[in-house]
């Protein structure tokens, strides 16, 4: 890059290329980092790329030299497999991320935007909407390995100076969501949809969740890196509980047909109720999602139809 520009860290991923385009949509120069590069709906030259791994130091390095806002999406892990091997969870997120600031501050970058989990670093909450004030107890590592990595970035900018935010984003959804992880509720339950398939619930579907919108959440991040002010954590979500029932009854609406499901008992990593409070981002970052959940699953439809 010619100017100091952002680099963003997982931009191979389902929310990094939404985050490049965005940024790439604002006038800012990008460098997208990760294991293999994607298609953006870019014009040709508006990113550049750098193939690595997140734990390669050299690669990093590399990729870091010359920009001055760091955007880290990585996650090695999802709540449920975290729980399975927690050590590799810890050594793969918060020791990267760990090596990540270190180099980070010898390359004297001005700026880390961090995304967190919204879903996952509360636990059980106590009370709602959840507040960026309420307790975290997570009950599963990676939430923990989240809640970590936000506080040794309160620690670097404490001693080392250098700028942070932190968002606790909820559940993502909208194109390109990867259709083999097992992770994302909309993004599974429209698949398994799509091809016909019976729809597995763990528990009665009453678990409640905040879902919001990729493009809303890109459009945020956006937002957290030209921000300059005291808070440092911002919960981006859409405010609103939708339980698993109320997504099928949602999708059945859009598909015009109704989804086969089959009920089993729940699982102890499963938090009965999460939704979060964004009034702190909309005053600050003056940020709300502007994609209602109709037509956020309307246009999610409308990109998966084409990939099954």
């Amino acid at each position: 890059m010619n100017s100091k520009g952002s680099l963003v860290l997982g931009a191979s991923g389902f929310l990094g290329s939404h985050l490049c385009e965005a940024l790439s949509a604002a006038g800012q120069p990008v460098r997208a980092f990760g294991r293999s590069q994607v298609p953006l709906v870019l014009g040709p030259g508006k990113v550049e790329w750098a193939i690595g791994d997140f734990c390669d130091r050299a690669a990093l390095e590399e990729a870091v030299t010359g920009c001055d806002t760091i955007y880290h999406l990585i996650s090695t892990t999802v709540p449920e497999s975290s729980n399975r091997d927690p050590i590799y969870d810890l050594r793969s997120n918060v020791e990267g991320t760990l090596q990540l600031l270190a180099i980070a501050q010898e390359a004297g970058v001005r700026k880390i935007v961090f995304v967190s989990s919204g879903g996952t670093v509360y636990g059980i909450p106590r009370s709602l909407p959840l507040h960026e004030d309420a307790p975290t107890q997570p009950i599963c590592a990676y939430g923990i390995s989240k809640l970590a990595i936000e506080k040794y970035l309160h620690m670097y900018a404490a001693v080392h100076h250098i700028d942070y935010c932190v968002l606790r984003v909820s559940n993502l959804f909208g194109e390109r969501q990867p259709l083999a992880k097992r992770q994302g509720v909309v993004g599974i339950f429209l698949a398994k949809a799509l091809r016909g398939e019976t729809i597995e619930i763990w528990g009665d579907g009453e678990v409640v969740r905040d879902y919001v919108y990729v493009q809303d959440v890109a459009a945020a991040l956006v937002k957290a890196g030209q921000y300059s002010g005291p808070e440092t954590l911002f919960n981006i979500g859409s405010g609103q509980g939708y339980s698993l029932n109320q997504v099928l009854d949602s999708l059945e609406a859009v598909l015009k047909a109704p989804i086969a499901r089959i009920y089993k008992p729940g699982r102890p990593i499963d938090v009965p109720i999460n939704v979060l409070d964004i009034s702190r981002a909309r005053q600050v970052l003056e940020w709300q999602p502007e994609t209602a959940w109709p037509e956020a699953l309307k246009k999610t439809y409308a990109w998966m139809r084409q990939q099954i």
